[in-house]
């Protein structure tokens, strides 16, 4: 065991390694740690998977789990192959962090933050300011089909418990999945549809006759989640099943979980003191439980197979307004996905990728329509969401253009969407839910081009078209949406755009094992049918919503570079950007207040508890940059111990000046950790500065905070013989552990809530 350097020497060198690594090398290198493989599956189309096994050729038995020791936990995933930053969040870290929500689950990753309206229940990621309408969400390349993009009450139907991978893809790659996500795309993966026969130790051999000559070993393997959360009371469990034999590879899951009220380390309303809290945010319990059954026909170079999903939330709406009501959320989706790979032995195809999807989404909103009266409880509105979607790639084999190797893929994307959003307190009305029934067509095809100049200097080209159509209603609203009490009718709307998308980047490997990449888009985006047709109350955000059919294609021009490394003791990802919105769309607050229906605004009613909210375009201008470091500083204890480090700002301003409404803070953090083969403790602060920066009309600042944890886990692999299971991973995190009053500065109820006081969660994770 080495001896350790002075620690001002060490940190120095984590800071000095990039342009001065002479004297800090004999320091670092003494700790180097064999670190994973990241392949990155969602981004650009163009892909280097290996082909699947061929019948002739089955997997290799691996070798007995108690010889094997597992891979380290914690180490930072830094991605060097893609032309813009891509966040991983492995496995283990989900089943670290246990999160409810994918919002709350990349909450205080760079760049990144959630909605957090419901903490634990409904919380939408937000990337680099940008939310809803410029967020992708997927599981397994097909969207999340929900109504989370409509309103931040609404939950996002992925739940981190029975996934097993998050990559967050910004840049370029986005186009892959739709203009829709400038901001970046929030990709799921998980084995509903499995692309591969099960690996087993000691393989089954219940399946068939034992002279079968199967595709894969017969195998089953399982998989138990269980948690305990100490600031909720809530308890969570899954099991995850995948068997195989022959050609075919099944999988099936099934999880659970259930909260109450959070616990708060203050007063949460800070506009109407009095109300009893008892030390918990009231109206906060939420429950959630769903599975899926899956199955893939494997054959020679690729795999077909298609997942039954569903997915059932029923949670409270935090706030005063909500605790009042009673509010809550019961939601139901049910999905069909089918997934397919086909590798022909083709001198020109390499790979034929398929993608489909169909979801049927929908939700109550739930309480109280008058406080004094309880049998008025009921349902207050009801969303829906059918929507299918499809989308086939083909990626061509490599050829030789003597300047460079040229992969091209190219790939047609389709769907359709119809929503509704009815009430039965109004029937009839004019204002009879968010907005009437619309439908929403589309179809798109893009192209990747990717040149390997030589195996240090690589480009890619990309290019997107869109067409969408729009069919909805609206009201007549009157120019200056002042009620003038004459009479209104319901005017169909019928709106086509074809937005147009390019980028080009460029990677560059440096010495010292550095990536540095440029890139550059241009993305046109279509209007969303909320953005157009909407024209009623909506309680998450306190606005009365005004959509404005005449709205135009929204540009977005970006430049981003960033820099990288990925191996050796220390690991970081640097990036900054710059975005100028064109026709930026958002909800313009006029300072009228309403009630339930249009005539209601600016009648100075003192009940009226409404914004009306426009939504309008102005030009915008985003710019801000993130960075990550991890570093390996010594041996400890038969381990290692380090430092890491995270820094994210954005500052987001229209062209007059004035700030863009809920924008995250300048936020920065660092910790130590300690691992080995088998252990991980880690303990980290996260300070966020206050948010001064606030749009003009009804948008409040945001005081700072300090946001500590520490976690400790255990993995080891088992005798199977001996214990029955092969892999056992146990934990305890503690969350906010200084118990700080924390409020989310992009959060619309941050003036009535607070993010979850201190709290301990404890693990257990079996694989079988």
């Amino acid at each position: 065991m080495s001896s350790l350097k002075p620690t001002s020497l060490l940190l120095a060198c984590s800071s000095a390694a990039l342009l001065l690594p002479g004297p800090c090398a004999p320091a670092l290198a003494q700790t180097v740690t064999a670190l994973p493989e990241i392949t990155v599956t969602a981004a650009s189309p163009i892909t280097r998977r290996k082909p699947a096994p061929r019948p002739a050729e089955p997997a290799a038995a691996p070798a007995p789990a108690a010889a094997e020791q597992p891979q380290q936990q914690g180490i930072l995933p830094v991605v060097t192959d893609q032309f813009a930053t891509v966040t991983v969040v492995p496995n283990e870290e989900i089943r670290r962090s246990g999160e409810a929500t994918l919002g709350d689950l990349l909450f205080s990753k760079p760049g990144m933050t959630g909605s957090s309206f419901a903490p634990g229940a409904a919380s939408r990621p937000i990337i680099r300011g940008l939310d809803v309408n410029r967020v992708g969400i997927v599981e397994n390349g097909i969207g999340g089909g929900g109504v989370s993009d409509l309103g931040e009450d609404h939950f996002v139907p992925i739940d981190p418990l029975a996934t097993n991978r998050i990559e967050v893809i910004r840049g370029p790659a986005a186009l892959r999945y739709g203009s829709a996500s400038i901001g970046g795309v929030v990709s799921a993966s998980n084995n509903r549809i499995p692309d591969a026969m099960p690996s087993c130790a000691a393989p089954f051999r219940t399946f068939g006759p034992s002279d079968a000559k199967p595709f894969g070993a017969p195998c089953v393997t399982a998989e138990t989640r269980t948690s305990f959360d100490t600031v909720d009371r809530g308890l969570e469990g899954g099991v995850l099943l995948d068997a195989g034999a022959k050609q075919f590879a099944l999988h099936a899951d099934a999880y659970g979980r259930k909260g109450g009220d959070y616990d708060i380390p203050g007063y949460p309303y800070l506009n109407d003191p009095g109300y009893p809290v008892n030390g918990r945010q009231p109206n906060s319990g939420a429950q959630a439980s769903g599975g899926s059954v899956g199955g893939s026909y494997l054959f020679d170079g690729g795999f077909i197979g298609a997942a039954l999903t569903q997915n059932d939330s029923l949670y409270r709406i935090p706030g005063l307004d909500g605790a009042n009501h009673r509010t809550r959320i019961d939601a139901r989706q049910t999905k069909l996905t089918v997934k397919g790979e086909y590798r022909p032995d083709s001198v020109m195809i390499d790979a034929i990728r398929l993608w489909a999807g169909s979801t049927d989404y929908r939700h109550n909103e739930i309480g109280l329509a008058d406080m004094a009266i309880p049998a008025s409880d009921g349902v207050r509105q009801t969303f829906t969401n059918k929507e299918q979607e499809g989308r086939v790639e083909v990626q061509f084999a490599p050829f030789d253009a003597r300047f460079a190797a040229i992969t091209t893929a190219v790939g047609v994307q389709g769907g359709y969407q119809k929503l509704t959003a009815s009430s039965p307190d109004d029937p009839g009305s004019l204002y009879n839910g968010l907005f009437n029934p619309n439908d929403n067509y589309r179809i798109a095809g893009y192209a990747f081009n990717e040149f390997k100049f030589t195996n240090s200097t690589r480009a890619q080209i990309a290019g997107r078209i869109e067409h969408v159509e729009l069919k909805g209603a609206t009201p007549n609203f009157p120019a200056d949406y002042i009620p003038n009490f004459l009479p209104q009718e319901s005017i169909a709307q019928q709106r086509s755009f074809t937005p147009k998308s390019g980028s080009i980047g460029l990677l560059q490997d440096l010495p010292y094992g550095l990536v540095a990449s440029v890139s550059a888009q241009y993305v046109e985006r279509a209007p969303k049918p909320a953005e157009l047709f909407s024209r009623g109350g909506h309680d998450a955000t306190a606005t009365f919503d005004i959509g404005n059919p005449n709205l135009k294609i929204e540009t977005a021009k970006t430049l981003e570079v960033g820099l990288r490394k990925a191996d050796g003791p220390l690991r970081f990802e640097a990036t900054m950007y710059y975005t100028r919105f064109n026709n930026f769309i958002y909800r313009r607050l006029t300072g009228l207040m309403c009630g339930e229906d249009f005539n209601s605004c600016g009648d100075g009613n003192p009940d009226n508890e409404l914004n009306q909210a426009v939504y309008s375009q102005r030009d915008a201008v985003f710019r801000g940059g993130e960075i990550q470091s991890q570093l390996d500083i010594g041996a400890f204890h038969g381990g290692i111990w380090g430092v890491e480090s995270q820094l994210d700002v954005v500052r987001a301003t229209f062209t007059d000046g004035t700030n863009v409404p809920r924008i995250p803070p300048v936020r920065a953090g660092g910790g130590l950790f300690w691992r080995d083969a088998n252990w991980l403790t880690r303990v980290n602060l996260l300070h966020a500065m206050a948010q001064n920066n606030v749009a003009p009309i009804a948008e409040t600042p945001t005081p700072g905070y300090n946001l500590l944890k520490a976690e400790v886990s255990y993995r080891t692999k088992l005798d199977p013989a001996r214990y029955g299971a092969n892999e056992m991973t146990l934990g305890l995190v503690g969350n906010n552990l200084l118990n700080e009053p924390i409020r989310s500065a992009v959060s619309y109820t941050k003036d009535n809530v607070l993010m979850p006081g201190l709290g301990v969660r404890a693990f257990a994770n079996l694989k079988f």
